[in-house]
């Protein structure tokens, strides 16, 4: 089923169009291995991060660029470019340049571009990493509604953990070269596969105790007051306003820190300022633990 996979590692994405060749394995596309085959006969395309569109051209003849290599009539092309144009939302804006639109837009035509020969997947490397954070955000949505549209493949390279989540059906966590871990969002964050995934997307407090070590995602522990008869007691080392959450860093009395992230549903950044130095108890349920490694 064709759906958005997410890469943190940008070279798969250049193995998978081509412009590297892989040391060993097979880079299959619908059951076929292509990775004796050129770039320009693979059934993919890739949008970049800067863009690429050739500032002389106006944006039709951007999108249209590939299907005129191709050979397409130009009736046919012109057709296509202004359909793929529609679906990226920038439909009469065809006559423009390059230089005449704003990034959000730029990375738009580079989508329509790349989706107008309707190829088997489409590679998308660090495609947002130029633009602001809203309108960062805005796109991710759009990228994901232009998906489930088309019904095609993307494979979307990103080394944010917050956009890998946000924006995929199934992630794939590199380590030096090799997979970690593939799963969903929800599984690649709740159980991670091994210390670095853990590490990795998102933070997480890594525990060893009695020789095992598992993980407890900071959103999952309590704060509790120093009387409370339960829990890891400590005292507050630092506490780091972020707006909607207060990321708190707890020194534990039995050695080691933990770090916790609380809403601040009425909490103001005057109250968090206050807080360090406060002893406090730390607490979770044990459902929320995830063993990386069992004791002997």
């Amino acid at each position: 089923m064709p759906s958005i996979s997410t890469s943190l590692k940008g070279s798969s994405s250049r193995l998978i169009a081509g412009f590297e060749r892989p040391d060993e394995g097979r880079i299959e596309l619908a059951g076929r291995d292509v990775a004796s085959m050129p770039p320009f006969d693979r059934p993919v395309n890739t949008v970049f991060q800067d863009y690429a569109l050739f500032p002389h051209m106006r944006v039709q003849e951007n999108v249209e660029y590939g299907l005129r290599v191709k050979r397409v009539p130009r009736a046919e092309r012109r057709k296509k470019a202004e359909d793929a144009l529609s679906m990226v939302r920038l439909k009469g804006y065809g006559d423009r340049k390059p230089g005449q639109l704003s990034g959000g837009q730029r990375q738009r035509v580079a989508l329509a571009r790349a989706i107008v020969n309707r190829p088997q997947a489409l590679l998308l490397d660090e495609p947002l990493g130029a633009l602001d954070f809203k309108l960062r955000q805005e796109l991710q949505i759009e990228l994901k509604e232009l998906q489930q549209e088309l019904g095609m493949t993307f494979i979307y390279v990103t080394h944010d953990q917050e956009e890998a989540l946000t924006m995929s059906d199934r992630i794939a966590v590199f380590n030096e070269g090799r997979i970690e871990q593939i799963g969903t969002p929800a599984v690649t964050y709740e159980h991670p596969a091994s210390e670095f995934v853990a590490g990795f997307i998102g933070s997480s407090n890594v525990i060893e105790r009695n020789g095992r070590t598992f993980t407890v995602r900071p959103e999952k522990i309590r704060l509790l007051p120093e009387e409370a008869t339960e829990g890891e007691a400590g005292t507050i080392r630092a506490a780091v306003y972020l707006g909607p959450a207060t990321r708190f860093v707890v020194a534990l009395d039995g050695g080691g820190e933990l770090s916790v992230v609380q809403q601040n549903l009425e909490t103001t950044s005057i109250d968090v300022h206050e807080m360090e130095g406060k002893r406090v108890r730390l607490v979770w349920r044990p459902d929320v633990e995830f063993v990386i490694k069992e004791g002997k």
